[in-house]
Formats: structure tokens, C-alpha cells, sequence
């Protein structure tokens, strides 16, 4: 028979641990899970699409992109603080038209004044729609 006055047991896990604490208050309607699993092991399918959204702050954020792209996955890129540097902003645009266009088939859209939607192959971004 237990004892009614013995407190429960608590057993230190991992996933318990104060470094993946997030202070989260009961109730909460947003969690943002990206603190909590920066770099979470999604596997990903061969037909899998991941929709990237970054700020394009200055030249060393290309890369990346084209990473992203060259990937398959389709990328949004706000571009509101390089279009203060109109060279910069010449050389990134340059750069990452000629990569998705010329070398993967691909296609860029421009999205308003300081954003661009780039497609992989596998979509078409002709005439004003995007299919699979």
C-alpha cells in the first residue's frame, strides 16, 4: 500500500532540462517552436517543398539562398534594406537571377517593390500563376 503523504518522484529527462525551457505562460495561442528545436531532424520526401523566407540584409546572405533554391524549395526574399545600396542590390539581384534562371531553369518573380519569389523547375511561375 503507498503512502498518501509521500510526494511523486520526479525523474530528470532530457527533454525537461532548463536549456529547452521557453517561458511559455498557460494559455499561450503562439509558441514559437523555433526557440525551442532551432534544428529539428524533419526528414524530407523527394517531392517535399519547403517555402524559405529571409531578409536580405548585404551579399553575404546569397549563398544561402541559392542553397535553398538549388535544394528545390521555393524561397521569398525581402530585400528592404539593400535596396538602400543600389550597387549591392544590382549584384545580389544579378547573381541570384542569373543562378535560378540561367543555371537550374528556374524563375524569378518580383513581388512589389522590395520582394522576390523564386521558383525551382518543378514550378511554373508563367503567366501570373504557380503550378506544380
Amino acid at each position: 500500500m503507498v503512502s498518501e503523504d509521500r510526494e511523486p518522484r520526479w525523474i530528470e529527462m532530457e527533454s525537461n532540462s532548463s536549456d529547452n525551457d521557453v517561458d511559455l505562460e498557460p494559455g499561450e495561442k503562439y509558441h514559437d517552436l523555433h526557440k525551442k528545436y532551432p534544428n529539428p531532424p524533419t526528414p524530407r520526401g523527394p517531392d517535399d517543398t519547403i517555402i524559405h523566407r529571409a531578409v536580405l540584409q548585404d551579399l553575404t546572405g546569397v549563398p544561402m539562398i541559392l542553397n535553398w533554391i538549388s535544394d528545390g524549395d521555393i524561397v521569398i526574399i525581402e530585400m528592404s534594406e539593400l535596396i538602400k545600396r543600389e550597387t549591392e542590390l544590382n549584384i545580389a539581384v544579378k547573381r541570384i537571377s542569373k543562378f535560378v534562371e540561367s543555371d537550374l531553369s528556374g524563375t524569378v518573380l518580383q513581388l512589389g517593390k522590395s520582394r522576390l519569389l523564386l521558383l525551382p523547375s518543378k514550378f511554373d511561375g508563367n503567366e501570373g500563376h504557380v503550378s506544380a
